[in-house]
C-alpha cells in the first residue's frame, strides 16, 4: 500500500522558548487505511491534525502527504488532499443553508455548476441529510451538523478524511451514528480515515492505533493488541473500555475467556462458548 501520510522525526513547539509539544515523531498511514490517534489531553493529538492539514509547520523533521513534502509552496495543494472535520461543526459553517455550506469548498475550486450540484446531492445522500438541503444549519441537532460538516468535506473527494475529536460533543448514540457513517464512507470511497480522539471505544473499528504520551509515540498496534496493555493505558491517562475491565475482572476469578474480547459482541460470544462447555 502507498503511504498517504508520513511523519519523519517531526518535532514541534508553539514558541521558540516553549516546551516541545511533539518530540521526534515518526509514523506513516497507508491509503485506504483506518487509523486512530489517541492520547491524554495535551499529548499532541490535535497538533498532529493541524500539521497534517498544513495549519502548522514543524520546526524539525519532514511531513509527506500523498508523496509530497509539506512546505509553504505545497501547502495549498496538500490541503486539497486532506478533508478535516473539527469537534465543533458550528466553526465550519459558512453557508445560509445546508446546500450552500456543502457547495462552499466546490465553489472555491471553480467547479462547474452542474457537476457541483451532483457532488452536493451525492455527499448529502451518503450522510443521509438530503431532506435538509434547504435547512439553515443552526436549526440542526449536533449530530446532524456533524453530518453536514462531513458532507462538505467528502464533496471535494479528499484522499484523507481527518476527524479531530469530531464526536466529542455528541451523546453516545450520536457518536455511534457518526462513526458508522464515516466507516461506511471510508470503505465506499477507498480513502484513508484518521480519527483523533481520547475515546478508546472509537478505536475498536480501526485497522491500527497510534498512541501518544507526552508528545511521543508510545505505541503503534492493532486495537486488540492495544486493549491487551490494560493497566499500562491507565498509567498514561487513558480509560479502559468497559468490556476490557469486565474481561480482566473475570480473569481475576479464574474464568478463562480464551482470547480477550474487545467489544460487547465478542464478550457475549466468549461467555456463550464458556457456558456451553460447562
Amino acid at each position: 500500500m502507498k503511504k498517504i501520510i508520513e511523519f519523519k522525526n517531526v518535532s514541534f513547539r508553539y514558541s521558540d522558548d516553549g516546551p516541545w509539544v511533539l518530540k521526534n515523531i515518526s509514523f506513516h498511514i497507508e491509503e485506504k487505511e483506518a487509523i486512530a490517534i489517541i492520547g491524554h489531553n495535551g499529548s499532541g493529538k490535535s497538533t498532529i491534525a493541524k500539521l497534517v492539514n498544513g495549519l502548522l509547520f514543524p520546526q524539525e523533521g519532514e511531513i509527506y502527504i500523498n508523496g509530497e513534502q509539506l512546505n509553504e509552496e505545497t501547502v495549498w495543494d496538500i490541503r486539497r488532499e486532506v478533508g478535516m472535520v473539527f469537534q465543533n461543526p458550528d466553526n465550519q459553517f459558512v453557508g445560509a443553508t445546508v446546500q450552500d455550506d456543502v457547495a462552499f469548498g466546490l465553489e472555491n475550486r471553480g467547479m462547474p455548476r452542474e457537476l457541483m450540484k451532483e457532488r452536493i446531492t451525492e455527499a448529502l445522500e451518503i450522510v443521509k441529510m438530503t431532506e435538509y438541503m434547504q435547512t439553515e444549519p443552526y436549526r440542526l441537532s449536533g449530530g446532524q451538523k456533524q453530518r453536514v460538516a462531513i458532507a462538505g468535506v467528502i464533496a471535494i473527494l479528499p484522499k484523507v478524511l481527518l476527524l479531530d475529536e469530531a464526536t466529542v460533543m455528541l451523546d453516545p448514540r450520536g457518536r455511534k451514528e457518526i462513526m458508522d457513517t464515516v466507516s461506511d464512507l471510508q470503505k465506499q470511497a477507498n480513502i484513508a480515515l484518521v480519527t483523533i480522539t481520547h475515546d478508546l471505544h472509537e478505536v475498536l473499528r480501526m485497522d491500527r492505533v497510534i498512541t501518544l504520551n507526552k508528545g511521543e509515540v508510545w505505541d503503534i498496534s492493532s486495537p486488540r493488541e492495544l486493549m491487551e496493555k490494560g493497566d499500562a493505558l491507565q498509567d498514561i491517562g487513558l480509560d479502559i473500555p468497559f468490556v476490557t475491565q469486565l474481561s480482566k475482572a473475570l480473569q481475576s476469578l479464574n474464568i478463562n475467556l480464551q482470547e480477550e474480547p474487545i467489544n460487547i459482541r465478542e464478550m457475549v460470544e466468549r461467555l456463550w462458548i464458556l457456558h456451553s462447555e460447562m
